[in-house]
């Protein structure tokens, strides 16, 4: 916080807060004011020069309550437990001011004070700060960075004086920030307009008093004149309408012929009183009270249809306004887009009446749009800045992108992370699936050439019979196989010398080794194939081993 050395009220202190935006200008920058309008706020800072905009802050802004202010400050520094000073400062950046009317020395608690208002006291009394108020409140901690704020509704006396604490919202303070920096958007694009007035109709001139006297004839009478200046007034009324000036004059044109409209047909009976028929003086009355009628009926569909259509006109304008301001943030964003962002034109002018105040109450729905639009690109612009931070080569996990970015940061910061893991995870295990799968083969591979080569081993039946023993063995394509010498074994015995490991008939057909007969149930072997038969085991268990390795 940075403290401006003015007194509050003086010329000095006035020129100071014309350089900022003021807590006390919030309310009405938020449309939430009953002393004034954005439009109005938006109007005096482009065209208001430095004399209107003291008498402005005086009589619009700064409520005259400085004997209350002193008055109740005692009652306020009692709450408090401590001496409370008026202070004007401005944040640490020097975008925001406020004045307090009271801070503790350490600027941990700051007070409001507010003239005695019985419908403000209700809401106080309840616990709440009114909305009026509420966001001058918000400017106030923000620039202050007090821990709370003591609000106080009163006359100077403790019968009447009510009070509720308020601390600090960062999401309203972050809010209040973002509305000021699209009031200075407005601002660069505003276009000066006419303040609203009140706008009083002008009524056509005054038509001659109308006369007509019979005595079984017209004796006197001013008709023609009266008739001639009745039709000019009634051909130039004016039927193009445009301003408020136009409406406000077509409306006061709509009840002036009806008083008229009243006054022919008065005048109607009264000639009818006086005698009997007088044709072309009824026909005249009538052609006059048609006349009026006709263009009484038509001013009042003219001003029906105009202000629909200039209605139609300012409510188009501000969506087209709206929707620009929605497609620049579209286009920083990129591959998402914004949310639909709701905007109740129509439902902000229902009930307005003038130009000036449908305008003003469009401007005021848009303004409050484009404020949530910025501030929903705001936080999409740092979602996606979380995602190229945080997901860098995992940029095909975040599809959808356009949800995600809505997000808080840390919730977005632990989906990425949540399925980064996830897909991590995944790779590690096809990975694993991918080398178990080369080892399994590998094994296989191995496991056939082993096969193989013991099977290599063993002896043709063919050959062996027929081929020339030397020196107890018979040579096959230059491998040594065993001499059968006709000895058998059964397969129990060779289980009995292998033991404690043990092998089936179907076992040793596997490994290459088929019985040579049998005798009554037992599978007989040849004994000199017993060696290639340990060898080939041996052989089996070694595959066991390499593949037990591999796994």
């Amino acid at each position: 916080m940075i403290e401006i050395n003015a007194r509050q009220g003086t010329d000095e202190w006035l020129l100071e807060r014309a350089k900022y935006h003021t807590a006390s200008e919030a309310p009405i920058m938020m449309g939430v004011s009953k002393k004034a309008t954005r439009a109005d706020l938006l109007r005096l800072k482009v065209t208001g020069d430095e004399q209107e905009h003291s008498r402005w802050v005086k009589e619009v802004l700064f409520e005259r309550g400085h004997e209350v202010e002193a008055l109740a400050r005692p009652i306020a520094e009692k709450i408090v437990g401590e001496e409370l000073y008026p202070v004007t400062a401005t944040d640490d950046d020097g975008y925001l001011l406020a004045s307090f009317d009271g801070i503790t020395m350490l600027e941990d608690v700051i007070w409001e004070c507010k003239q005695w208002n019985e419908a403000k006291a209700t809401q106080v009394r309840d616990g709440d700060c009114p909305e009026e108020d509420y966001w001058q409140v918000v400017q106030q901690l923000s620039v202050s960075g007090a821990e709370r704020c003591l609000y106080m509704v009163s006359d100077g006396t403790e019968d009447r004086t009510v009070y509720c604490w308020v601390e600090p919202n960062a999401n309203d303070i972050e809010h209040v920030r973002a509305c000021w920096q699209q009031f200075d958007k407005d601002l660069a694009e505003w276009k000066p307009a006419e303040p609203t007035k009140h706008v009083d109709g002008d009524t056509p001139e005054d038509l001659p008093v109308l006369r007509v006297q019979v005595t079984g004839s017209v004796t006197a009478s001013n008709l023609d004149e009266y008739r001639e200046r009745a039709l000019a007034i009634f051909r130039g009324i004016n039927t193009d309408l445009q301003t408020d000036q136009d409406f406000a004059t077509a409306e006061t044109t709509v009840k002036w012929c009806k008083g008229v409209e009243q006054k022919i047909e008065q005048a109607k009976e009264a000639t009818l009183a006086q005698t009997a028929d007088i044709d072309q003086v009824m026909r005249t009355l009538d052609e006059l009270r048609e006349e009026c009628r006709k263009t009484r009926l038509g001013l009042e569909k003219s001003v029906k249809s105009e202000k629909e259509q200039r209605r139609s006109e300012i409510a188009h304008a501000a969506r087209q306004q709206l929707q620009s301001h929605i497609d620049e943030i579209n286009a920083g964003l990129g591959k998402v887009q914004l949310p639909e962002i709701p905007c109740d034109i129509a439902g902000a002018m229902k009930g307005k009446k003038t130009i000036d105040s449908l305008r003003a109450a469009a401007d005021q729905a848009v303004a409050d749009a484009k404020i949530e639009a910025s501030r929903i690109g705001q936080k999409m612009q740092s979602g996606l800045a979380v995602i190229r931070e945080e997901a860098a080569g995992y940029e095909g996990l975040f599809r959808d992108a356009q949800s995600l970015v809505q997000k808080d940061a840390e919730d977005l910061r632990a989906v990425i992370r949540d399925r980064i893991r996830e897909q991590q995870e995944a790779e590690a295990e096809r990975e694993r699936q991918r080398k178990e799968r080369e080892e399994r083969l590998a094994a296989e591979a191995e496991r056939a050439a082993s096969q193989a080569q013991y099977s290599s081993k063993q002896p043709d039946p063919a050959v062996t019979d027929s081929a020339p023993s030397v020196g107890g063995e018979v040579t096959t394509g230059g491998a040594q196989t065993p001499v059968d010498g006709g000895k058998r074994i059964k397969l129990g015995e060779i289980n009995a010398r292998i033991a404690p490991l043990s092998i089936t008939a179907d076992g040793l057909a596997q490994i290459g080794f088929p019985p040579s007969g049998t005798e009554k149930n037992a599978k007989l072997y040849r004994e000199c194939d017993f060696p290639a038969i340990v060898e080939a085991i041996i052989g089996r268990l070694h595959v066991a081993m390499n593949e037990r390795r591999a796994a």
